[in-house]
């Protein structure tokens, strides 16, 4: 069985911000993946970003920066 771990994760109300934020983060090589939505969670489009916790302010400064429709950033154990 696979250990839980804390996770950062970025939820969206659209399909198409979850493949923007995939593509931004891709681009400028931070870590993570697409995943579905944790049931603990609701999101509109049913997946989410995945990523480790210390990503979390860079993730922030991109969505930012880069004007990404996000729903919300959870800390959760996954």
């Amino acid at each position: 069985m696979r250990q839980k771990q804390e996770k950062c994760v970025v939820t969206f109300r659209t399909t198409a911000g979850a493949m923007a934020m995939e593509r931004s983060c891709k681009e400028v090589g931070l870590p993570g993946r697409l995943i579905p939505v944790p049931r603990s969670i609701t999101a509109g489009c049913g997946m989410c970003w995945a990523a480790p916790p210390d990503a979390r302010e860079a993730l922030e400064d991109l969505v930012m920066a880069r004007h990404l429709m996000i729903d919300g950033i959870y800390a959760i154990i996954l």
